[in-house]
């Protein structure tokens, strides 16, 4: 990204302090409030929009709404591919940079002529901590 303002840096700071916690543009707002930097709604939203058009945030859309993630995989450019996995249970957002699943993405380029978007995919399942809590409540 190469320009930088104080509020966008301000806003990446608090996402990149909670990198397993998606977190709504409201929750900003508060936070940067609580922290000294008085800032609005809609200027959240305007800096979400530039920080994830520059691959610096993930935008996960759910049925509460929009929530927005810090990206630990950017490199300088913000081409870096990862995934992520949302936990059904706890709600949890993991990253995943893995290079696994090119295959994937290639045959579905190749035979069904569909080009996967990786900053938005997003895998549901259960987290190993929930996956685990839920081995345990079932074998009781």
């Amino acid at each position: 990204m190469p320009y930088s303002t104080k509020q966008q840096q301000a806003i990446l700071n608090c996402l990149e302090a909670r990198p397993d916690e998606p977190m709504s543009a409201a929750d900003l707002t508060a936070d940067l409030r609580r922290s000294g930097h008085p800032v609005g709604l809609a200027t959240v939203y305007r800096q979400m929009e530039k920080l994830e058009a520059a691959g610096r945030v993930h935008k996960v859309n759910t049925e509460e709404g929009a929530y927005f993630q810090y990206c630990s995989h950017t490199e300088g450019d913000g081409t870096q591919d990862c995934l992520l996995l949302k936990c059904e249970s706890c709600g949890r957002i993991l990253h995943l940079d893995c290079t696994q699943l090119q295959p994937l993405y290639e045959h579905l380029l190749r035979e069904h002529h569909f080009t996967v978007d990786h900053r938005r995919t997003l895998f549901s399942g259960l987290c190993e901590e929930c996956a685990k809590k839920e081995r345990e409540h079932g074998d009781k």
